[in-house]
């Protein structure tokens, strides 16, 4: 481990060493090929132009979000390639995200920089934020794909997803509010104000959501009950410059959401997801405290941050139990980052820190539940790590990037992962070739440790990955049209699987854990591959159309079966049209082929097609008019077998901006 630790640091200093400084090369963020939007934090941890970083990274902008009048974030992330968005019914149920076929919580999910992956999950996923996560004053989402963990640590093997939220302007006061309402009695309102002069940049928002809901358990089963949900969100994002190279950030994010679910079951023979009176509330916290200084003429950048994030989840009224409270969950994290980023010179760039998180869960049991499982749960866990990653561009055509990490966990022990990437561009032909190789890994969530599950004969080890891929991007026949090919190949090892036990001669462990059900063990190898098609096409003055294909397989290799609800095919289509000044109509669809519910492949999801339609009308400078309609066709298609979608609906509203 410490060879390769040496080997990584000697590469790195070996690149910075042979860089040649090109001082065109920071002009290269308006590159024609990606525009002069298109920077990324995500993929280097500094603000790069995706043309270096030699990664995939989607950029879904605040104008992407506000054209399609996106409600939902999880409905924006259906249109990134590779990525499936699954979600238990309407509005507010639990969203799960799948990346190139990874499980959801092989995905790291950030606010501001900040994880909010629930340790009280099952597997440390970020079901109930993505469930709550509303549109508001969000500037741009980042998702970067394939296995991140040199930079990220833990649980990125599927990729990153980054909301950033606004903050800052050209004004000291700009403010964006809106109210919509419309079917299945939805009525949703928001407020931002950002600005900035010369001592502060600042962004705040509000927002409200109420709605009727629709039936959790599909109404075609006959479950007629709607499942209401109410949610209520706040962010904050606030940068003091208390001199020329030193600045602090304080930032805060906090979600509650209320939703009816049902939980019931059907009669024989498929006991499908029934009506109940089951309901739940999410309680998201977060607090971020920084510190920034820029030193030696401002080419060391040093990032001090101490980070702190609340969740609870209770549940309420459950099918399976008599009593008013069921069960509650309650995660907290303490963390405190370094990070350090020395520019060598216009071509070079070294970027190093540390990093390390406690991690606490709590689970209480009530009346029937508490006779499963333990009336009390809980556990707690610490993860140090260390990451060094150099970047530089050669012959001002070639940008080179290495990182090497290494993380040291209480319960596992130490673990090492590494990445590099190149891109190459073809400047004649406004073309980047582009590929990486890379490792992440996961370690087991603390309801895997300490929950009545944990494993009673063995300590769990994390889950690793190895992937690469390979791509370009160009310009078509030197036309505005934007066309992008990716392949990528994944392999997991020492995936957590749940060994059932129905008999103490079931498995070794089964003998202390036949009340319980099971217990948690490695035992699962998947691999995940495919190739990503994208399109971006400016169609004359007023017509912009793009497209995104994803062919994938995603298997368990000991079983050689799909893995549950990944399709093998993925589609999205977006057209926008301006055909007067002030004036904006489209369409999208998005479209997800065949998969199986579950593990076994017993269960057939047949593909599914949604059409939506927007429009906009500006009655003045600061006034709009917007409308939109819901899924067009009404595909009721299950995304979860027994759980509904919404039909169709319409909704409208008026959007200031003052």
């Amino acid at each position: 481990m410490h060879k390769e630790l040496l080997l990584g640091s000697a590469l790195l200093v070996g690149l910075a060493s042979t860089a040649h400084a090109d001082p065109e090369v920071t002009a290269l963020s308006s590159s024609p090929i990606y525009g002069p939007e298109t920077i990324t934090v995500t993929a280097t941890r500094t603000e790069q132009p995706i043309v270096l970083t030699g990664a995939s990274v989607s950029v879904l902008t605040a104008e992407d979000l506000k054209t399609q009048q996106t409600m939902l974030l999880t409905d924006a992330l259906k249109e990134v390639p590779s990525l499936v968005v699954v979600r238990n019914g309407g509005l507010g149920q639990p969203a799960s995200i799948s990346l190139r076929g990874a499980e959801a919580g092989q995905t790291v999910v950030l606010i501001d920089g900040v994880r909010v992956n629930d340790a009280s999950t099952t597997d440390d996923s970020a079901a109930a934020a993505l469930g709550d996560l509303l549109v508001n004053n969000i500037d741009r989402v980042e998702v970067l794909r394939g296995p991140q963990s040199t930079l990220y640590g833990s649980d990125a093997i599927g990729g990153i997803v980054n909301i950033v939220t606004k903050r800052g302007g050209d004004t000291l006061f700009g403010l964006d509010a809106s109210a919509e309402a419309g079917s299945f009695g939805t009525f949703h309102a928001s407020v931002a104000a950002h600005g900035s002069n010369n001592v502060v940049e600042y962004g705040a928002g509000l927002s409200f959501l109420t709605t009727a809901g629709t039936p959790a358990a599909d109404v075609r089963n006959g479950n007629p009950e709607n499942d209401g949900y109410t949610n209520f969100g706040a962010t904050a994002n606030v940068r003091v410059h208390l001199n020329d190279w030193l600045s602090a950030d304080l930032r805060g994010y906090y979600t509650q959401g209320h939703d009816d679910f049902d939980d019931g079951f059907g009669g024989p023979p498929l006991y499908t997801v029934a009506d109940s009176a089951a309901n739940n509330t999410n309680e998201l916290k977060v607090g971020y405290l920084g510190l920034n200084a820029d030193l030696f003429g401002g080419r060391l950048h040093n990032r001090i941050a101490l980070i702190g994030t609340e969740q609870g989840r209770i549940f309420y009224d459950s099918a399976s139990d008599i009593t008013h409270l069921n069960y509650q969950y309650f995660s907290s994290a303490a963390r405190f980052e370094y990070q350090g980023t020395f520019d060598v010179d216009d071509a070079t760039q070294i970027v190093f820190g540390a990093e390390t998180q406690f991690s606490t869960f709590r689970n209480d049991n009530f009346g029937t539940f508490a006779f499963f499982s333990p009336p009390v749960i809980g556990g707690h866990d610490r993860l140090t790590g260390y990451y060094l990653q150099g970047q530089t561009t050669l012959f001002e055509a070639l940008t080179l990037t290495g990182g090497v990490r290494l993380d040291d966990d209480d319960q596992f022990g130490t673990h090492t992962s590494y990445k590099i990437n190149a891109a190459y561009q073809l400047f004649p032909w406004n073309t980047v070739l582009r590929a990486n190789i890379g490792t992440g890994f996961k370690a087991p969530s603390l309801f895997q440790e300490f929950g009545p599950n944990s494993n009673p004969i063995d300590t769990l080890k994390p889950e690793t990955a190895t992937g690469w891929e390979a791509g370009f991007d160009t310009d078509l026949f030197d036309s505005p049209v934007r066309f992008s090919a990716t392949y990528f190949d994944r392999t997991t090892s020492n995936q957590i699987a749940f060994q059932n036990c129905y008999t103490p001669a079931d498995a070794p462990g089964c003998p202390s854990r036949v009340a319980v059900f099971g217990y948690y063990l490695n035992f699962d190898k998947t691999r995940g591959n495919g190739i990503e098609l994208e399109v971006k096409a400016p169609i004359g003055d007023t017509l912009e159309a793009s497209l995104q294909y994803t062919n994938m397989t995603s298997v368990n290799e000991l079983s050689h079966l799909d893995l549950p609800r990944r399709p093998h095919d993925l589609a999205s289509a977006l057209v926008t049209w301006r055909p007067l000044d002030g004036t904006v109509l489209g369409f999208s669809v998005t479209y997800q082929g065949k998969r199986f519910n579950d593990a076994g492949n017993f269960t057939p999801l047949t593909s599914n097609t949604t059409v939506n339609l927007f429009g906009s009308y500006d009655l003045s400078d600061q006034w709009q008019l917007f409308g939109r309609i819901d899924n067009l066709f009404n595909d009721r298609t299950e995304e979860v077998t027994g759980y509904g979608v919404p039909g169709t609906g319409a909704f409208a509203g008026i959007r200031a901006a003052l």
